[in-house]
């Protein structure tokens, strides 16, 4: 912690504080830590219980991934306060736990948003790699009818299921783009230059042709 204390940045946590992250730590010193660090599980657990956010970035970097039991895990990610903690959270350690696709369905269908979002980002991992546990055409039918109107990090969630769709699944794509097309979801969403766009239809199209080649 006095560590993590010292690698403190102002103009870093000023930045992450734009995006909802309360900590000032460079993400590349972070990471060093943790290489040094190596995997040591139990004192991942007591990272995480200080409840601080470069704390727990680190703990998800050291911790054993196999090691959570699937309550530890649902109790993690509903006090993963940040944006940050939250993606690596499910990215690091939730996908890679033999207790994934429980959670999978039980985050998916929690009234809360941030929580309900978690299982969107599980699910797009399936429509890649196991599409065939997964209903695409109902996947679709509820995009369809709930992207528009869902709180941002929901939003931006159903929005890169709905993407992956058009792009891993050629007979899904003409109405993935059409859907993407009407909601207008993220059309507007300011993207850096050389950067590919989050608006759906845009997305698809630029993957596919660079996947052909």
């Amino acid at each position: 912690m006095a560590e993590l204390a010292e690698l403190e940045d102002p103009k870093t946590r000023a930045v992450n504080e734009k995006h909802g992250d309360d900590h000032g730590v460079n993400l590349g010193k972070l990471r060093a830590l943790a290489k040094r660090l190596k995997t040591q599980q139990e004192l991942a657990v007591r990272l995480w219980e200080t409840g601080d956010t470069a704390a727990r970035l680190v703990a998800i970097l050291i911790c054993r991934p196999k090691a959570f039991e699937r309550d530890e895990l649902d109790a993690m990610l509903r006090e993963a306060r940040t944006p940050k903690v939250h993606d690596w959270l499910v990215n690091y350690v939730v996908k890679k736990n033999p207790h994934a696709e429980e959670l999978r369905l039980i985050w998916s269908a929690d009234p809360d948003p941030v929580v309900a979002s978690a299982g969107w980002a599980l699910t797009t991992e399936r429509v890649t790699k196991k599409p065939e546990i997964l209903d695409l055409a109902g996947l679709l039918d509820v995009i369809e009818a709930e992207m528009k109107d869902a709180p941002d990090r929901l939003q931006w969630a159903m929005n890169n299921c709905l993407a992956q769709i058009g792009i891993d699944h050629a007979e899904h794509r003409a109405r993935a783009i059409d859907i993407g097309e009407r909601l207008q979801v993220l059309k507007d969403y300011p993207t850096p230059p050389g950067c590919t766009s989050p608006f759906a239809p845009i997305w698809i199209d630029e993957i596919v042709r660079r996947q052909r080649g």
